[in-house]
């Protein structure tokens, strides 16, 4: 079963893309070198690379990660590098996550705030709460209430190491402070207390009258709970970990049991200097997504998949979509996820392309704007095509980046000491290597892209009969403008480069990718037209081209990736690349005497198999094939007191390998599923814990190659190349729907309006900028719309419900979690 194509739960999927531009007036006041982290809480999942000395470092790094755990704080670190010490954090910008919808898809500048350890926290405790009434020996009655400290899960790492915690429990009130504490666990951040604290909340006139104290019988709507998470120092200070605070008052006569987010000191981060550590520009888009089971969406998905037969195509669910959206981009992305996951996208795109056309009066401005059909066109390209850029553009992008040669070739900015025509030598043969790979990688690109640039080709053609090279600047404007000249410029958005390159190295990649479009444009030219450079430079560069012959090459190109002939799918003759990265594995202890300790290994994931190594492009030192692997799972922390950890089981013994993050271990978990999915002999049942000192942790069984005491969890897509999860995206273009509801009956209004007065428009109106070819065909799609997403409101709103009278006070469903009044 693909993934999000039936099951009976509802999904609560979250994702965060966005860019880390740059700082400006960091503190200390010296150049010094820095790089940004990003934090879900205190776990750290995303970093950038290290921009030497300046004191306004651009970082210009995107990133797009699934969000797999809940959590209360995103936060970007700035850290000032350090050689010999231990890296200084300047400063940080943290947003709580029911805030960052106000910062969705827009650029910020953010205030840096001081980083106070009050503040750092993350985890959550589980509670039992309980009052009693008790009746003394004299028969006076007295309440106690009962506190029981279950367990914590996800306390975050102390120094990279899990740390000791212990907890104390606290009954405070404004003449009282009884507290109490738990003992130490130790090495875990998922520690198990199993402590119940009794305490005595209000006390018997008899009682105080006998104490030796005048205590005044307290008010129980001023007493609170209160339980603080520390990590035990030993012989340094303890370090707070986290507190919660619940008001007797909610308890009554009842019994609670929930689970309690950690939050910060209500002192913590409290700080006189607010102003002066500098600032942070970012753009965040995160979206949260409750993804119903597949059935609901029938009727939005059948609309949108059929929006391609719908005449004219402007009245199409799919188009009107993106009319209402204020940023195409939030439409395009699951728009094309959608339609290409159910083989529809070709017909859209020249559909849409088609429209597109109609107002393009010149063929050398043939789909050069942002429009929905160049934007969907776009999107394909970045889905289907990483692997193309791979083979074709990274072992070029590789070179120039490790071992850069000078090609500034601008004279205002040429170092001093540096040769013009060398300089100009070396740009010729990185601008030679990289168009030749171009060129000749036609047999590569995906069948997909193929199809696409076919049916733009011949568009263009039919549009613009009169002009034999519009045909060819019709693909040209895509593959190399649009696809290989931004991947050039930059490499890290294609995961072509772990981070964005230095400013030298950028400088070369902008002057590359500029002669690759130019290059590119040839093949619909008669003449080159170097007059349209703005700069000499640029014309002096050219002036060393024979035109005619990259002319040549690049109509032979074109004609290879916009043809309808068959070929290989890509990756067919050779693996294709997954996924690498370094991470921890556990000796597999072959060896009687081998010590079963924790490595760092590169590893590395192909169509074909899986493999670690010691250093990075060095030989493989173990390979299992995937047609092995019998089954990929999470492992219990309590295994080895290490968070983060996956298992791969494959017929001998377990590899167990830890990531360095949640989102790591999700992304290798994901991925080992997918290229594993159709093989034979994989388990249906397995071990969540290790095997240690002679029985599983899990299931106690004393045997080590027995069965499995859990099922496997892994169900997803078998498309090793493309995964997408259909429903997913339905539920996002739901939510686009339903957030634009007043566009959409704006256009309603609108389609009503022209279908009762034909006559021309004097003066713009409210509907003056949307695409309304056929009233009545689009007024019919609308009333289509608004009926589905009323009757999927009504299954949203009846989980909200749900969920709402599941949650209890200070759940993690409950957002008033730990605040009192």
């Amino acid at each position: 079963m693909a993934a999000g194509d039936g099951g009976d739960e509802v999904r609560v999927l979250q994702n965060l893309r966005g860019k880390i531009y740059d700082a400006k007036h960091l503190v200390p006041n010296k150049m010094r070198d820095f790089f940004c982290t990003i934090n879900l809480d205190q776990e750290e999942v995303f970093r950038t690379q290290v921009v030497e000395k300046s004191l306004s470092p651009y970082f210009g790094e995107e990133f797009y990660f699934e969000i797999p755990r809940t959590f209360q704080w995103l936060s970007f670190y700035i850290y000032d590098k350090s050689v010999l010490q231990k890296d200084l954090r300047i400063g940080k910008v943290s947003i709580k996550k029911e805030d960052l919808c106000k910062y969705t898809g827009k650029e910020n500048w953010f205030m840096l705030q001081p980083i106070d350890s009050n503040s750092e926290v993350q985890g959550k405790v589980h509670l039992e709460l309980k009052l009693n009434e008790l009746i003394t020996d004299n028969g006076s009655v007295c309440q106690q209430l009962v506190v029981h400290i279950k367990e914590c899960h996800g306390l975050p790492l102390i120094n990279g190491q899990n740390c000791d915690p212990y907890a104390t429990v606290s009954l405070v009130g404004p003449s009282r402070n009884d507290q109490k504490k738990t003992k130490v666990k130790k090495k875990t951040s998922n520690p198990q207390f199993n402590e119940t604290f009794y305490f005595e909340v209000t006390r018997s006139s008899s009682y105080t009258k006998k104490s030796q104290f005048q205590v005044e019988e307290e008010d129980i709507e001023k007493l609170e709970v209160r339980v603080d998470l520390w990590n035990n120092g030993n012989l340094v200070q303890d370090v707070f970990l986290g507190e919660i605070k619940v008001p007797v008052k909610v308890l009554r006569n009842d019994s609670f049991q929930a689970w309690y987010l950690l939050q910060p000191r209500e002192n913590g981060n409290k700080s006189s200097k607010t102003d002066d550590l500098g600032s942070l520009r970012l753009n965040i888009c995160y979206t949260e997504d409750c993804v119903l089971p597949s059935e609901y969406y029938g009727s939005l998905r059948n609309l949108l998949l059929k929006s391609s037969d719908v005449q004219p195509i402007s009245a199409s669910a799919a188009y009107i979509l993106s009319e209402v959206c204020r940023d195409k981009y939030d439409a395009v992305l699951p728009l094309v996820r959608l339609l290409l996951h159910h083989h529809k996208l070709v017909p859209f795109v020249a559909a849409v392309a088609e429209l597109d056309l109609k107002d393009t009066q010149e063929a050398n401005t043939v789909f050069r704007g942002n429009s929905l059909a160049t934007r969907c066109v776009d999107e394909m390209m970045k889905i289907v095509g990483k692997h193309y850029l791979k083979v074709t553009l990274k072992p070029v992008i590789d070179e120039i980046c490790e071992s850069p040669k000078p090609c500034e070739i601008d004279p205002i900015k040429i170092k001093e000491g540096d040769n013009v025509e060398i300089n100009m030598e070396n740009l010729r043969y990185y601008v030679d290597k990289v168009f030749r790979e171009i060129v000749r990688s036609s047999i590569s690109c995906p069948t997909l892209m193929c199809d696409v640039f076919y049916s733009l080709r011949h568009l263009a053609a039919k549009r613009f009969p009169n002009d034999p090279h519009v045909q060819y600047s019709a693909v040209s404007s895509f593959v190399f403008l649009r696809f290989f000249a931004v991947a050039v410029v930059s490499p890290h958005t294609f995961h072509l480069r772990p981070h964005h390159p230095d400013a030298q190295t950028s400088r070369t990649l902008t002057l590359i990718s500029k002669a690759i479009q130019t290059l590119g444009s040839w093949g619909s030219l008669t003449k080159s037209k170097l007059s349209s450079f703005k700069e000499t430079f640029m014309c002096e560069f050219f002036k060393t081209f024979q035109e005619e012959k990259f002319t040549e090459s690049v109509k032979k190109f074109l004609d290879d990736v916009s043809s309808t002939e068959s070929k290989e799918p890509s990756g067919v003759s050779e693996p294709v690349h997954l996924k690498e990265g370094e991470m921890y594995k556990r000796a597999q202890g072959r060896t009687r005497i081998g010590k079963k300790n924790f490595k760092k290994r590169w590893f590395c994931l192909t169509s074909r198999e899986f493999t670690y190594h010691k250093q990075q492009d060095k030989e493989p030192i173990f390979t299992i094939p995937i047609k092995n692997i019998l089954a990929v799972e999470k492992l219990d922390e309590n295994s080895f007191n290490k968070k983060n950890m996956f298992q791969i089981l494959h017929g001998e013994k377990p590899l167990y390998i830890q990531a360095n993050n949640c989102v790591e271990a999700s992304e290798w978990i994901e991925a080992l599923c997918r290229v594993t999915r159709s093989n034979q002999k994989r388990l249906s049942f397995y071990h969540p814990s290790a095997f240690l000192n002679g029985n599983w942790l899990c299931c106690k069984a004393t045997i080590e190659n027995t069965v499995g005491c859990a099922p496997c969890t892994a169900d997803v897509p078998a498309d090793t190349q493309i995964e997408i999860d259909g429903d997913r995206e339905t539920e996002r273009i739901y939510s686009l729907f339903t957030i634009n509801m007043s566009k959409l009956q704006k256009l309603e209004e609108a389609c009503g309006s022209i279908a009762v007065y034909q006559g021309p428009r004097k003066e713009p109106d409210d509907y003056s900028n949307f695409t309304i070819e056929d009233s009545v065909a689009t007024f019919h799609t609308l009333k289509q719309i608004t009926d589905i997403i009323d009757k999927l409101n009504e299954s949203h709103e009846k989980y909200r419900k749900k969920r709402s009278s599941s949650a209890k006070y200070g759940s993690e469903e409950n957002p008033i979690v730990g605040k009192v009044s």
